[in-house]
């Protein structure tokens, strides 16, 4: 969409393109068929937009859509609301957007906004109102239902301290609409957003090739006396030039000691030699995240025993993918890394066979050198939405992140790929071009 605009003597020319390549609406008809799919009979349900949020004085952060909007139609600007009612009388009315009404004003300070073709374009949703139609249509959509579902953040992890614009909207339905039953939209949202189709598939491996730009650019880079950010400052330029919006989350670029430190973000001290770096990065493409951890030798070439510590977590790595097979339950899963890991840590003269005797069975001995997780959800979130309490399927992507810190040594070792579940064959790496093995690794900083 190009729009010209007339300012006195001037004409602005205003085009309304992402940065990423433009995504099959099939995707987006498809995520809404599998919602309503599971929608009670006579209930509709109502997806907003993410704020664009504050800093200061006029200052505001980037904007970040909201992902299950998102996930529904495409539609990746503020202002935005989706409502599907699948059983409204007015056929028109089953799938509903309502969009900020773009002018000339807005074009010339913000560039252009969807417009109803365009929403099409994007989403396959024939029916666009302007936001301030909102009232007056909702108001009839709703006389003819008895329920609403609404979008509550209902992640494991989630902080709910700030209040979104979905939370305003919920506040204010229960007081406009105080008769209607309420349902809940994330148990429907955490199943069907596990299961990625091939577009989904395809948009995380460009996620996922953009991090191997990444990576190929630092190992080239990496030297002692060079700085943290400035490793930093490399992998955002890559990606960047890739027609990614930058990292997928806050990066870890932690020498020596600090990769003992699970979310060091700082990325401030020099890279000295002898130390190995920590680098969990990752680089987001069209709202899809992408997770890899790499640690590489400062110097170019590992000690014996940070080769051996490495190899220890490589060989965890190896053998807790390939438990990701449908029918696989994630707490029998981390159970059973835990045991791949407290044989090497063994071997490695970290614990022994005393120290795993007298464990306690909640905190195991292996714990003190391996604290987190192995696998998460990834997908349109970093810590993707997801059932924990049922058996993996094809289809979900996972992370494998087995590592192991040991501070008095100033080392931590962590390797990170993104998986996706497939069958009794094992998952398919989508990272499985990116560099791993130490002799890969080595050869490529002295290369």
């Amino acid at each position: 969409m190009i729009a010209k605009i007339e300012i006195g003597n001037f004409t602005v020319t205003s085009e309304r393109i992402m940065k990423y390549e433009k995504i099959n609406k099939e995707l987006f008809i498809e995520n809404r068929k599998a919602f309503v799919a599971k929608m009670e009979s006579s209930a509709l349900a109502v997806f907003n937009s993410n704020d664009i949020y504050p800093v200061s004085a006029d200052s505001t952060m980037p904007f970040q859509q909201h992902r299950d909007i998102f996930h529904l139609s495409g539609v990746d600007q503020e202002e935005s609301i989706l409502v599907l009612s699948p059983n409204a009388k007015n056929e028109a009315q089953r799938e509903v957007l309502f969009l900020k009404e773009t002018n000339d004003h807005i074009a010339v300070w913000e560039g252009e906004k969807l417009d109803k073709a365009k929403a099409f374009e994007t989403a396959g949703i024939k029916t666009v109102y302007w936001l301030d139609q909102f009232d007056r249509v909702f108001k009839q959509m709703m006389s003819e239902c008895d329920s609403i579902y609404l979008n509550t953040n209902e992640h494991l992890r989630a902080d709910t301290t700030v209040q979104t614009r979905e939370d305003r909207f919920i506040a204010k339905v229960k007081i406009d609409y105080p008769s209607h039953q309420v349902r809940r939209s994330a148990p429907i949202m955490h199943r069907i957003r596990s299961i990625k189709n091939n577009i989904e598939i395809d948009l995380m491996q460009k996620a996922c090739d953009v991090t191997k730009a990444g990576v190929e650019r630092i190992l080239g880079f990496i030297k002692p006396g060079v700085w943290e950010y400035e490793i930093e400052a490399e992998l955002i330029h890559e990606f960047l030039i890739n027609r990614s919006r930058g990292f997928a989350y806050t990066p870890i670029v932690a020498s020596g000691s600090n990769a003992c430190v699970l979310h060091y973000i700082e990325n401030n001290q020099q890279c000295k030699d002898g130390d190995v770096i920590l680098l969990d990065v990752g680089a987001e493409y069209a709202n899809y995240a992408s997770d890899l951890t790499r640690s590489v030798p400062v110097s170019g070439r590992f000690t014996q025993r940070q080769k051996d510590v490495y190899n220890a977590v490589l060989n965890v790595k190896k053998s807790a993918e390939k438990l990701l097979v449908p029918g696989t339950l994630m707490d029998e899963y981390h159970k059973e890394v835990g045991l791949m890991m407290q044989s090497e840590l063994i071997n490695l003269k970290l614990i022994d066979k005393t120290d795993v005797k007298n464990q306690d069975a909640n905190w195991p001995a292996y714990k003190k050198y391996f604290m987190h997780g192995t696998s998460h959800f990834i997908g349109l979130d970093t810590h993707d939405v997801g059932i924990w309490n049922e058996p993996i399927e094809k289809g979900m992507v996972f992370t494998c992140e087995p590592g192991i810190y040991i501070p008095k040594e100033s080392l931590g070792i962590r390797l990170e790929d993104d998986l996706v579940v497939q069958g009794a064959e094992g998952p398919k790496n989508l990272m499985g071009s990116i560099p791993i093995e130490v002799e890969e690794i080595e050869d490529m900083m002295n290369d």
